[in-house]
């Protein structure tokens, strides 16, 4: 029997293409509302797949699907109006956890059977309907055992998203837990704007958070109708992940957290051991997430238990090891990029936010007016997504296929953004409100602004350029810290001399930028980038590191391909290279 091929399950991978591929899934990718996001990965020498949106998974190995792979398409699950006559037993179970009959009527909380992970055996279990203008999208499955799963191939939303819908208003406060429990426990105790997430909370570590949070789609303007968010998640290190990644894309200003008494995980053990009262002093006395100024140890108290369990981070890879041995990257810090013209800052850039998007699945927004128009910036990151020439080339390489430029643009849909402003609206808090929408829809984790005297700067009369620097460079620096992403600045230095004797311009260093010894001072990192034209090798300086974890001061050297804007490992063949 002949094996079957990528294509027979509707799976565009590249002609050639090794290893590990991005690419839309044929399943869920049509009907969603970022349609060209790569969310299905696949492996071509393995020859199996997996998509982190709707989980359709399969192998060619086997000629087929595999036992677990299955159409994604949203489809509404069937509800039968008889679930809702819970036997006692249930009722009793519930009444245990503080929640009352009249709160699993009005919420249409079920029972009966359904299918398990585990055994895959059909069981009894409670039953938690999502309703969406009034129909069933998605039912979460709850056993005895506390497994859980959601009806197959439904739609994510927030859980009670029409009751939160009705009651949202700039003067009211919503507030999110990590599961239906600990919701309809709020509800029991007189709290209406209550909403759960679908699928509880990321594990520290995880790399991909485009499943757990496409909810976040449809809930876009609901949640900018509230005025306030406060994050009621469970007290531990899943849980706090969770409120970091809720806070960071709906905004920390906007989002309050909460502290349980000694020895509860969540609310609803608030509410069984203490009662309804200390449940409700606990949302009532919801604090500010830490954003600036003063923190008491409460305020820290989950970030510091958070940092206990997971360790200082060191950085991610910037896919070059070279470079690792040196700089690695980092979310909550800004790293300024400097070098003479022509030593390829930008393009060193790109390559770099291409291979944390390879590497790491980071999304990027790029405020970059040297590299405009945005269409000649995207063909440039194509070139460097595929490792072949946009434009016909006179070097070795064959120019990309169409279908080739095609599929990785679909790869660069969501992860790649671009903002292109008119001059009036180039100044920096304008750009930034744009990354924030940028990081809510998209998750963005990398900002360039690329160069820093293309931006539009009003400075203040009685100002110095000196404090002005100071003062947006901080400005800067605590929005990559507020937010959690990494944002990296380029900025030219002064007119260097050449050396008389071998008529080479110098390193330039951070010191070297026009406008103020800041540059250096407030920066977490600072590179260099010089390239040596007739060799085609490029220097990496390392010239700050403010936290040793992330790396240390040292020069990299790597390879660069002229064709395709490309950097390597020193000695790597062309094989090695492509």
């Amino acid at each position: 029997m002949t094996m079957k091929t990528f294509a027979d399950f509707g799976i565009q991978v590249p002609a050639g293409a090794t290893g590990d591929v991005k690419t839309t899934c044929p399943q869920c990718s049509p009907s969603r509302k970022k349609s060209t996001a790569p969310c299905l990965s696949v492996n071509v020498e393995e020859g199996v797949w997996h998509c982190w949106h709707c989980e359709w998974s399969g192998s060619l190995k086997s000629g087929a699907e595999r036992a677990d792979a299955r159409p994604r398409k949203p489809v509404k699950p069937s509800w039968d109006p008889s679930r809702l006559s819970l036997p006692p037993k249930v009722v009793e179970y519930f009444q245990a956890r503080g929640i009352t009959p009249e709160v699993l009527t009005s919420n249409q909380v079920g029972y009966g059977p359904a299918w398990m992970p585990g055994p895959n055996a059909e069981v009894t279990c409670i039953q938690f309907p999502y309703l969406k203008s009034g129909e069933v999208v998605n039912v979460k499955y709850r056993d005895g055992h506390k497994n859980f799963r959601q009806a197959k191939d439904a739609e994510k939303c927030l859980y009670r998203f029409d009751e939160i819908e009705k009651r949202a208003g700039a003067d009211r406060a919503l507030i999110i837990t990590e599961g239906e429990m600990d919701a309809l426990a709020l509800v029991t105790i007189g709290y209406q704007a209550v909403t759960s997430v679908p699928e509880g909370a990321p594990s520290p570590g995880t790399k991909n958070y485009e499943k757990k949070f496409s909810f976040l789609e449809s809930a876009e303007d609901l949640l900018a109708r509230y005025g306030r968010v406060i994050l009621a998640v469970d007290n531990d290190a899943p849980g706090q992940t969770l409120e970091r990644e809720l806070a960071r894309r709906i905004g920390f200003e906007k989002c309050w957290r909460v502290t349980y008494p000694e020895g509860c995980k969540d609310i609803n053990e608030v509410l069984v051991k203490y009662g309804a009262d200390a449940a409700r002093q606990v949302i009532e006395e919801a604090r500010p997430m830490p954003i600036a100024g003063l923190y008491t140890a409460a305020d820290i108290k989950g970030d510091v238990e958070l940092l206990y369990a997971e360790g200082f981070r060191r950085g991610l890879s910037t896919g070059w090891p070279a470079v690792d041995e040196l700089y690695t990257v980092r979310t909550g810090e800004m790293t300024i990029i400097t070098g003479i013209p022509g030593s390829g800052k930008s393009n060193w850039l790109d390559a770099l936010a291409v291979n944390l998007f390879n590497l790491h699945s980071w999304s990027f927004c790029f405020c970059s007016p040297e590299n405009w128009p945005v269409q000649r910036h995207a063909a440039a990151i194509l070139e460097k997504i595929v490792s072949k020439p946009f434009a016909p080339s006179r070097g070795i390489l064959d120019r990309m296929r169409a279908e080739e430029m095609e599929f990785a643009l679909g790869q660069m849909d969501g992860y790649f953004n671009f903002i292109m402003l008119g001059d009036e609206e180039m100044n920096l808090d304008m750009i930034l409100s744009k990354v924030r929408a940028a990081i809510f829809r998209h998750g963005v984790k990398g900002v360039i602004l690329d160069p820093w005297n293309e931006l539009e700067h009003s400075r203040p009369a009685g100002l110095s350029e000196t404090e002005y620097i100071s003062q947006a460079l901080s400005k800067v620096r605590r929005f990559a810290r507020i937010n959690d992403v990494h944002v990296w600045i380029v900025a030219h230095p002064t007119k260097l001399q050449k050396d008389k004797e071998t008529g080479e311009y110098p390193v330039p260093t951070l010191y070297d930028i026009s406008g103020s010894a800041h540059w250096y001072n407030k920066a977490d990192n600072g590179i260099t980038v010089f390239r040596h034209m007739e060799a085609d090798l490029t220097d990496i300086y390392v010239g700050k590191i403010r936290f040793r974890e992330v790396g240390q001061r040292g020069k990299a050297t790597l390879a660069y391909c002229r064709e395709t804007g490309t950097y390597h490992e020193q000695g790597k063949s062309y094989e090695e290279r492509y």
